[in-house]
């Protein structure tokens, strides 16, 4: 039985949420490695060419006091704090997209209004795409990374003005 999208971020979730540093899967000729921070130990592929997955799980970190936390995405208050914008910042390592597809219009520019389900871009985790919502409301104040670019867990995405 092949793990399913949902199979995988639940494991994502439950590695998040334990004490668990490490996790390996094996089922049906896949194979799943999760390790917590740190590089992955080097394989080399088996004769037969298996396919394998790596997934970094996120350091824990504990959330702002202040900050507001989206239901795909995370929000921070930003690190200066005197300009009074926050911060969405990747719930995952992976590469980001600002619009549905290529020369489609992008989901927000700056100057954009969003709501805390707004979505705001997609990454991409294992040829799977999710949309990452805003978590506030606002104005998109900053663009953070160009479209196509990897992102690391926690890298600053948008700023955002928010709501007075």
């Amino acid at each position: 039985m092949p793990l399913s999208d949902d199979d995988v971020r639940e494991i994502l979730r439950i590695i998040d949420e334990s004490d668990l540093d490490e996790l390996r899967i094996e089922t049906n000729g896949l194979r799943l490695y999760v390790r917590r921070g740190g590089a992955p130990p080097r394989e080399e592929p088996e004769a037969g060419g298996d396919e394998r997955r790596l997934i970094e799980a996120p350091k824990r970190e504990e959330p702002p006091a202040s900050g507001q936390e989206a239901s795909d995405g995370r929000a921070a208050e930003g690190a200066s704090g005197s300009d009074g914008a926050l911060t969405i910042e990747a719930p995952m390592v992976g590469t980001f997209y600002r619009a549905e597809a290529p020369g489609a219009r992008p989901y927000v520019e700056v100057g954009s209004r969003v709501e805390p389900d707004t979505v705001v871009c997609l990454i991409e985790v294992m040829k799977m795409m999710n949309s990452i919502r805003a978590g506030v409301s606002g104005r998109i104040a900053e663009v953070c990374v160009e479209n196509g670019e990897l992102v690391e867990y926690g890298q600053p995405l948008f700023r955002v003005e928010p709501d007075r």
